[in-house]
């Protein structure tokens, strides 16, 4: 699950547990049970802990060669990189976990530049290379750790078999989907992702519409009908950002609404019979929290009143009262 905005992050996982709360989702990430790092497409995500390890061996390789030309310009050589490598194991080793301004407090200790992005950029190589995953929270900050030490039991997959359980867990997660948008998702090479949906299809059905096949988890086509409900989405959550084509669930002339000026930051969305109807906000102290609809066009009774308990839903999961 998509993990750029680390508040929005833990609300999707919220969403999709029923129940849950941010205490729990925290003590989750305390506990080492869920871990975050840049598996895919070199964005930060959510995963189980002891998937980490085998997604990163599908991905990171060509994730890491692929900014060399970037790396080149900030004066991140291997020298310095593997210099940045001993300097964090130094001071994380033995179970200790540290604030990334604490890391690079550590790494200019030992004349290492972190200024001008090229921090942010040696935590990115050092995770994708797994030395470091983040772990548990500090304060609101999630602390960094040496991968090996703080995911205890990382579950082995060979490249075959990663690649169908990756292609099995994607569809049964965002399906239906098309097999471009798991290639966009996954940023695998074409050949391998069409292998491993070869693999995985015996968990999974197809449905083709105007032409381009739709994957699911088998037995999806013979369900009752959901229920049509309201949700109130963080941005950045799978729901939209899952896919290379959104128009399903998006239509066209609200793009921009999300999006603002197309500056790459996506606003929290209001999610209404599947389709996106508008955005929303929150404002939270210590006391209560807030919620205000912006809603693309008026809403219905129906929808107003699932507004209202989905909003409900954000205050207990914050353990907040709601205000009026």
């Amino acid at each position: 699950m998509q993990a750029q905005d680390l508040p929005g992050a833990k609300w999707s996982v919220a969403l999709r547990s029923p129940g849950a709360t941010l205490a729990g989702v925290d003590a989750a990430l305390n506990s080492g049970q869920v871990v975050r790092s840049w598996p895919f497409r070199g964005t930060l995500h959510f995963v189980a802990a002891e998937d980490l390890e085998w997604m990163l061996d599908l991905t990171a390789a060509r994730t890491v060669t692929s900014v060399g030309a970037r790396f080149r310009q900030l004066g991140l050589d291997s020298a310095t990189l593997e210099k940045s490598r001993a300097v964090a194991t130094e001071a994380l080793e033995g179970g200790r976990a540290l604030a990334r301004d604490a890391l690079f407090t550590s790494f200019h200790e030992h004349g290492i530049d972190t200024a001008q992005n090229r921090g942010s950029n040696i935590l990115w190589y050092l995770s994708h290379t797994k030395t470091l995953c983040f772990g548990p929270m500090i304060g609101n900050a999630q602390a960094l750790v040496l991968l090996d030490e703080w995911i205890e039991h990382p579950r082995r997959l060979g490249h075959d078999d990663g690649v169908r359980e990756l292609v099995r867990r994607y569809f049964t997660s965002h399906g239906p989907a098309s097999l471009r948008d798991f290639l966009w998702w996954s940023n695998l090479l074409k050949s391998d992702a069409q292998a491993g949906l070869d693999a995985a299809r015996h968990d999974l059905e197809s449905l083709t519409v105007d032409g381009v096949e739709y994957w699911m988890p088998e037995g999806s086509l013979a369900e009752a009908p959901v229920r049509p409900a309201v949700h109130l989405l963080p941005g950045f959550d799978e729901y939209l950002l899952g896919y290379a084509d959104r128009s399903a669930v998006l239509a066209a002339e609200y793009s921009e609404r999300i999006v603002p000026g197309g500056n790459g930051m996506f606003l929290p969305t209001i999610v209404a019979g599947g389709r996106v109807v508008g955005t929303w906000s929150r404002k939270a102290g210590a006391s209560r929290v807030s919620v205000t609809p912006s809603p693309f066009e008026p809403l219905s009774v129906a929808q107003s009143a699932g507004v209202a308990r989905a909003a409900s839903r954000y205050a207990a999961y914050l353990g907040l009262p709601l205000a009026p």
